[in-house]
Formats: structure tokens, C-alpha cells, sequence
């Protein structure tokens, strides 16, 4: 029938999918079709423990002049995608999403904007070596030097010969040093509010014990910090919301500097230990006079994974290196059926 396509069930053999978008049904004896079904082509990965997929077919076209004005264009008219691609019942809460766009800087390889369950990303460390990871799987990348454009600004990655990866991230800072905050139902507690391509509210002196066993104590722990930070206005630069909370703890080895604890905005928390988490860590540490440019510091995650940390100071300004590794889980075909009550996500 023209304007449809089917997908074949062989007698015997594989099944072979034939992914199209359905104008109509279409029965045959041997196939089944699907009505006005649409595909959704990703890759998947993990950095450390947390996940991250990269939309390679069947994403909308963004509007804008540069990749921040395509995020509104996003948010205003493709929120939906967002949803469908990693929202309830396809996806995790902790998984990032990510789709390729045109870089407004000539350097890059490519554009990137993330986005998770709740909204969009100005960068995301770990999701930045999944999205090598996978150009790499794609063959469109050798090991080597690749520069990638974010809404926050170009970023510089070298792709190793061992499948590492190293992020020269956008430029860090500490806005704000030691700031109190009443936490309710918890003590006062003290914390940095700085930029690593998101913001971040670093605290040390939560009286918690970082460790996988006690993750839902965490959670809540950092919910509250962040709720008591809206509600007394305590923001970044601008008005900037923080979104991210950060708790520190000795680490589980003496090889290692410390482990940390980050809730996401959409309420989940980072299996990796944040790429722009550990850029605002060192941030903080080298406007304290604790880590040199000839330092490394190596961050260890709440489930145990490892990022190396170290800067590079120029003009004044602090550019933090972040190297670790993903691992290509999945090569993943999203089906978005109209029927489905639920196609676009669950909403929360």
C-alpha cells in the first residue's frame, strides 16, 4: 500500500524490521504492521556507572542561531522528545540524554545539547565521553584530539589510544565561599556555590557517611539542601538557579582524594563522580590554595567509579581536565506509537 511500510515476520529465520513511520495498516498474510509507528535511533553508554544516550536518527529540527537559542527552541516546541526519549517507561531517571546538532564553532566535531527527565543541561562531563565514546563506535572518530560545541561553550576532548577519554572543560570558578544554610530537619550546614558548566552547592560538613548504604539518606539530605536554597534565594551568578548538590566524604582508598555524593536536578543521583561536579571541586581547591596545576586529583564516585582531575590555569581563569571512560551498552530503536497513552513519557 503507498505512504506505508510493514514489519516482516518471516516464516522462519530472524525477524527483519522494516522501521518507518505507518501511514496506515497494512495486513498480510507473513506480516504485522504497526500503525503510524515513528523510530527513534539511539546509542547507549555508561561513564562510570552513569548512563547516556545519544540520539543518531528521528530528532526534530532545532531552531537558532547558536546551540543556547536551539535549547529554547527545544524546550518551547520539542519537550515532548525530551520526554519520549529518556522519561518513564523507556528510560531511568538517572539517564542523560543527547542529541548531535551543527557546531557553531567550525573547530568542533560536532554540537551537542543534553537533557534529562526534568530539562536541559548547559554541559554534562560524563555524558561528553559518552558521546565521544560513541562517535568512536560510529567510526566517525579516531583517537585523537576532538573539540565539542555545548550551549556553555566549545569544550576540548582527547579520545586515547587505551578508550580514555580527557575533557578540557569550559572554564570553572567558585562564586561564593562557605556559605551558611539552615537545612530543615538537619543542621546548619556550610557549602561553595561554584560553576563547572552547571551549579553546584559543594558541601563537606553534612554529618552523613558517604557510602553506597546510605544513598536514600543522602538523597534526602541533598533534596533538602537544595529545596532550603530556593526557598532563602541563595543562588549562583545572576539569579542562577543551583541545581546540582554535592557531598564530600573520605574516600574508600588511600590512592584516592575523596568521594562524593551528587543529586541531579531531576532527583536521581550521579553513578559517575560528575564531570562538572569535579570541575567545580577543583575550582574551589585551587582557590583555596590545595591543588596546583601540576597536581591530580582523583574523585571517587558514590558506587565507587573514578574520575582524574587537574587544571590548567590562563588568564586568570580556571580550565579543569577531566579524564575517564564509557563503555557502549546498547544500540537501542525507540518505537513511539500513537496509541500509546504513555508514547511521550509519564508525566511527573
Amino acid at each position: 500500500m503507498p505512504g506505508s511500510r510493514v514489519l516482516q515476520w518471516p516464516a522462519d529465520g530472524p525477524r527483519v524490521y522494516w522501521l518507518a513511520t505507518f501511514q496506515a495498516d497494512y495486513y498480510h498474510p507473513g506480516y504485522m504492521a504497526e500503525p503510524r509507528m515513528t523510530l527513534i535511533k539511539a546509542i547507549d553508554s555508561h561513564t562510570g556507572g552513569e548512563p547516556t544516550r545519544v540520539i543518531i536518527d528521528g530528532q526534530p529540527p532545532l531552531k537558532g542561531n547558536s546551540l543556547a537559542e536551539q535549547v529554547i527552541d527545544f524546550r518551547r516546541h520539542h519537550d515532548a522528545f525530551r520526554s519520549t526519549v529518556v522519561g518513564e517507561p523507556r528510560a531511568p531517571s538517572e539517564l542523560v540524554g543527547a542529541i548531535l546538532c551543527e557546531p557553531q564553532d567550525s573547530t568542533c566535531e560536532t554540537g551537542v545539547i543534553f537533557f534529562n527527565n526534568v530539562g536541559y543541561l548547559g554541559m554534562c562531563g560524563h555524558g561528553v565521553i559518552g558521546v565521544i565514546a560513541t562517535l568512536a563506535h560510529l567510526e566517525r572518530i579516531r583517537p585523537g584530539t576532538h573539540r565539542i560545541d555545548t550551549p556553555v561553550g566549545a569544550v576540548t576532548t582527547w579520545l586515547h589510544e587505551s578508550g580514555d577519554v580527557t575533557i578540557r572543560n569550559v572554564a570553572s570558578f567558585r562564586h561564593r565561599a562557605n556559605v551558611a544554610l539552615k537545612v530543615k530537619d538537619y543542621r546548619t550546614v556550610h557549602g561553595d556555590i561554584a560553576w563547572g558548566g552547571n551549579w553546584f552547592y559543594l558541601v563537606d560538613d553534612h554529618g552523613l557517611t558517604v557510602e553506597p548504604t546510605h544513598i536514600d539518606a543522602l538523597t534526602r539530605c541533598a533534596v533538602s539542601i537544595r529545596e532550603a536554597l530556593s526557598e532563602q534565594n541563595i543562588t549562583g551568578t545572576g539569579g542562577a538557579l543551583i541545581d546540582h548538590i554535592e557531598l564530600f566524604g573520605p574516600p574508600s582508598a588511600p590512592d584516592l582524594h575523596s568521594r562524593n555524593f551528587v543529586l541531579c536536578p531531576g532527583g536521581a543521583y550521579d553513578r559517575s563522580p560528575c564531570g562538572t561536579g569535579t570541575s567545580a571541586k577543583l575550582a574551589c581547591l585551587y582557590e583555596d590554595g590545595k591543588l596546583t596545576c601540576e597536581d591530580i586529583w582523583r574523585q571517587e564516585s558514590i558506587i565507587g567509579s573514578v574520575f582524574e582531575g587537574r587544571i590548567e590555569v590562563e588568564n586568570d581563569q580556571i580550565f579543569p581536565l577531566i579524564k575517564g571512560r564509557a563503555y557502549i551498552t546498547a544500540e537501542v530503536s525507540l518505537h513511539v506509537n500513537p496509541d500509546d497513552p504513555f508514547a511521550r513519557g509519564i508525566p511527573v
